[in-house]
């Protein structure tokens, strides 16, 4: 029975990894029809009206340990922020990116987490530095020209990663304190309002854009956001954090086997090669991890 339960935890993993991965493909056909910010204020709003029923429906199961006000009163805010940074610089990113690449530059937050880590004295280990040196090599393979610089897209990319690494950081002391869910929709409503204000200066909303982006944008809100974040909770109900994040970093192969199957994309043998080294160092740097990190969120 016991085995049973972890099996279904791991395929749950992988189903939320899979829908992950195939929402950069709905994120790079969104971008058609409408601009970054608005896609994003719409998805998260999505998001979050998905996740009010079940907070509505469930007990309330905080945890009364002592912490600061300021984390206490201001961290959803915080994470609303940095998650509307993340998303932003994702989703502007992958206009001029594929969606293969920009999953598999987005799964570096898995090493980015473990080496802001060693700012709070976290040890990563000789395979987290192993994991460091091969990602960063197919990093190079994957996205720097040959004039030794990197394309627009996946630069913004990158930096998102850095934004997301933040995040679970921010999402790790969160979850001590307060109810995961919770933190999911006040921090989701908070992306939308700020996507939603930058897009009202910056971009034009026209409501039949929006409908014709619609399918995308009910794939990234609906699903990416809202059930595949409450999938990842329940399964990691038993799984290890570190398991789990082996897993869910499938979902940079399910982008790339989205772009090439949906959008069409391909990738050189050089790009492959990148890939490889990339997923394995992400693999890699999981292996002896001595601080449990919670993976709460992603895109």
């Amino acid at each position: 029975m016991a085995n049973n339960k972890f099996i279904r935890s791991d395929l749950l993993l992988l189903t939320t990894a899979a829908i992950w991965g195939f929402a950069f493909v709905a994120q790079r056909t969104g971008m058609k029809f409408v601009g970054p910010f608005t896609f994003n204020a719409i998805r998260f709003l999505l998001g979050a009206l998905v996740l009010i029923p079940i907070v509505l429906t469930r007990k309330n199961r905080e945890k009364k340990i002592e912490s600061s006000k300021l984390l206490s009163r201001y961290g959803c805010v915080v994470a609303g922020v940095v998650l509307f940074l993340g998303s932003s610089l994702q989703q502007m990113g992958i206009v001029y990116t594929t969606a293969g690449k920009a999953g598999f530059i987005t799964g570096l937050y898995l090493l980015i987490v473990p080496l802001m880590g060693l700012i709070w004295k976290q040890k990563i280990g000789w395979w987290g530095w192993i994991g460091v040196v091969l990602a960063s090599l197919g990093l190079y393979l994957l996205s720097i020209k040959d004039n030794y610089t990197f394309a627009p897209g996946d630069l913004m990319v990158l930096a998102a990663a850095f934004f997301w690494a933040a995040h679970v950081h921010i999402i790790d002391r969160l979850s001590k304190i307060k109810n995961p869910l919770k933190i999911a929709v006040k921090q989701y409503l908070i992306c939308s309002v700020l996507s939603l204000i930058v897009a009202y200066f910056r971009e034009i909303i026209a409501l039949d854009q929006i409908f014709r982006a619609g399918i995308p944008i009910l794939y990234a809100g609906i699903l990416s956001v809202g059930i595949a974040y409450t999938l990842q909770v329940i399964a990691q109900k038993k799984a290890p954090p570190s398991h789990a994040a082996i897993i869910l970093s499938m979902e940079s192969v399910f982008a790339l086997i989205g772009g090439t199957i949906i959008l069409h994309e391909h990738l050189s043998l050089r790009g492959l090669l990148g890939c490889s080294l990339m997923f394995s160092g992400m693999i890699l740097s999981q292996l002896n991890r001595t601080k449990k990190v919670k993976l709460l969120e992603t895109f």
